[in-house]
């Protein structure tokens, strides 16, 4: 009887594991990969900000975001682009770092800016109009490098789309 329980218990670790193993790796699978491009804010006093951008383009990517991160480094940041004009809202469920999210129009104005987004809360962020883009950063970073609304981004994507329009 002893090796029989002993056996059960051993068969019932394994298939724990395995199906620890197979959470994670469905996990890993769920996980959307972000391709990067470089992106500057320029300030209206000509102030140049370098950073270096995820690009978050398709519908699973915008949905990802920046969730279940748990640090960004100084000089990067998501670039959000919805492919039309629109009111945008977004959220901070699952984000686990304080952004700043810059609200960009088609032309590459900062329209409106929500510094320190708290995180892992449901609130809704409203964009406050219609824009194209949304720039997440570190909260802070707005305060820090003195972001204002229109200032000007200056990116690839937001170059070409605005010639494809």
């Amino acid at each position: 009887m002893l090796r029989v329980m002993r056996a059960f218990g051993v068969a019932r670790l394994a298939s724990a594991v395995l199906a620890l193993f197979l959470c994670f790796a469905l996990q890993a699978a769920a996980e959307e990969k972000f391709d990067t491009q470089p992106l500057t804010i320029v300030t209206k006093d000509g102030k140049s900000h370098a950073f270096t951008v995820e690009l978050a383009v398709t519908p699973r990517q915008r949905e990802q975001g920046l969730m279940n991160r748990a640090e960004m480094a100084e000089d990067r940041g998501m670039l959000f682009a919805f492919g039309e004009t629109r009111q945008v809202f977004m959220w901070m469920k699952n984000t686990y770092i304080p952004l700043d999210m810059l609200f960009i129009a088609k032309d590459g104005k900062v329209r409106a800016i929500k510094e320190n987004a708290e995180p892992l809360s449901e609130a809704i962020i409203d964009s406050g109009g219609p824009i194209d883009y949304v720039l997440e950063l570190n909260g802070g970073a707005a305060k820090r490098l003195g972001l204002r609304p229109g200032n000007r981004i200056e990116n690839e994507l937001i170059q070409s789309l605005r010639k494809t329009k």
